[in-house]
């Protein structure tokens, strides 16, 4: 920009000076010392003109320029504005900033399944080494290709090491060592640092990801499948448990309505123990009384007494004994007499 601008003030200055010699020229009354010097600062400015601006070089930010002196690298401008004679002294320059390189190869992982790779390798030159690229690599395209060639090949290699579904399932384990190993191989001799390496894309051939999808399919089905067995198991539990704590109410109220039944059978044979012996006696029976450790024994005595009587107070014995069914035991009836046991409690 300032070149064009001392360039366009200089032509102006020409400009000027030309239009000066004419006029002095055409003058009838020719006047030679104003043309000579119309003629000599025209040409001064005509040298200028030649000089200056096409020396004047800017650098913009974020470059760095090599400045070949007949075509040998030999000294670098930062950015600004330099003045470097342009027929001795010509700038190449180079972009100094993080650079992206989209890469874009095929690879194969360890079971020969193929795969579109994509990724990004960000890299960025260093800036006191651009007179090292200059020399060894000439243009930043160059180097740029080499750092893609050294990225493709050091990828392959590490993919290479994976199955198919290695690389689906640990990707994100991958892409880090992907980068450290294209980090170590472009080392110091390419003049650049490398900032990133990511894998943005694997594409697997539509076969093998259809085969992919089935199996996943599968697996959620399985899964789906155990789930609803798991769910079945639990909800049969759950019913043998209710069931089982039903059958245990059943079998306790069973057991309450037994053992209810069996008392009033046994209120009822006590209650009929003590009317036969109030009939004995009403009848003229001799009862005698003995106190045992659960209740008392009354004992009636047969002794005069008429097979009607007797028969009487035997069929209210036979009452008793059957009522009495729960331990098995009868009332004995032996001789002229009976016994009769009624408990305490």
């Amino acid at each position: 920009m300032i070149g064009a601008i001392v360039a366009f003030v200089l032509a102006v200055l020409i400009g000027l000076c030309v239009f000066g010699a004419v006029i002095f020229h055409g003058r009838k009354r020719y006047n030679k010392k104003l043309f000579t010097v119309c003629v000599a600062v025209g040409a001064a400015f005509a040298l200028v003109f030649l000089i200056v601006p096409f020396s004047i070089h800017t650098v913009d930010t974020g470059e760095v320029a090599v400045v070949k002196h007949l075509g040998e690298a030999r000294a670098t401008r930062a950015a600004g504005t330099h003045f470097d004679f342009w027929l001795t002294e010509t700038y190449q320059r180079y972009d100094v900033k993080v650079q992206n390189l989209e890469v874009h190869t095929a690879a194969y992982s360890k079971d020969a399944q193929t795969m579109d790779i994509q990724m990004t390798v960000q890299y960025q030159v260093r800036a006191d080494k651009v007179i090292d690229v200059a020399n060894r690599y000439g243009t930043l395209s160059t180097l740029e290709n080499r750092i893609t060639s050294v990225s493709i090949e050091k990828t392959k290699s590490v993919l290479s090491q994976y199955s198919a579904m290695q690389i689906i399932e640990t990707r994100a384990e991958i892409s880090p060592e992907v980068e450290e190993t294209v980090k170590s191989a472009i080392d110091e001799n390419y003049f650049v640092d490398i900032v990133a390496v990511v894998l943005t894309n694997i594409d697997f051939s539509d076969k093998f990801e259809q085969t992919v999808e089935d199996k996943m399919i599968a697996e959620q089905e399985k899964l789906k499948a155990e789930y609803e067995k798991e769910k079945a198991i639990i909800e049969a539990e759950k019913e043998l448990e209710v069931a089982k704590l039903e059958a245990e109410a059943n079998i306790a109220r069973a057991e309450g309505d037994a053992e209810a039944v069996r008392v009033r059978a046994e209120a009822e044979a006590n209650a009929l123990k003590v009317k036969s012996i109030e009939v004995a006696r009403m009848l003229g029976f001799t009862i005698t009384e003995t106190e045992v450790e659960d209740g008392i024994i009354y004992a009636i005595d047969f002794t005069g007494k008429s097979a009607e009587e007797i028969q009487l107070i035997q069929d209210y014995l036979k009452y008793i004994a059957y009522l009495e069914k729960w331990d098995g035991k009868l009332p004995e009836v032996m001789g002229d007499g009976a016994n009769i046991f009624i408990p305490l409690g």
